[in-house]
């Protein structure tokens, strides 16, 4: 699946069955459905997911507890916008095999 085809996928009520877990959570949380995007992600023990927790956090504006988890990620917070964190984040799950 390429990212044009995974936005398609967001008129769908449901996610594609081929995503994993990683693009199943951006799935959620593009269609506005944060509670299930981080219900899949936060007891995932990764780095992959971690960085989609931080994510999630620093959508939800608490600072400090996205802030630990882009640490557990290895990563620290972008300074541009959820909007294109997002799209780096789809791209980069797209384009590798993370099994968690």
């Amino acid at each position: 699946m390429n990212f044009e085809a995974f936005q398609a996928s967001l008129k769908n009520d449901q996610p594609p069955a081929e995503l994993n877990v990683y693009l199943q959570s951006l799935w959620y949380d593009a269609r506005g459905d944060w509670e299930s995007s981080h219900n899949l992600i936060q007891d995932i023990p990764d780095k992959p997911a971690a960085w989609i927790h931080a994510y999630l956090h620093r959508k939800e504006g608490d600072v400090w507890n996205a802030n630990y988890w882009y640490n557990k990620a290895a990563r620290r917070m972008p300074g541009y916008s959820l909007d294109q964190e997002w799209q780096e984040l789809v791209r980069v799950f797209l384009s590798e095999s993370h099994t968690g």
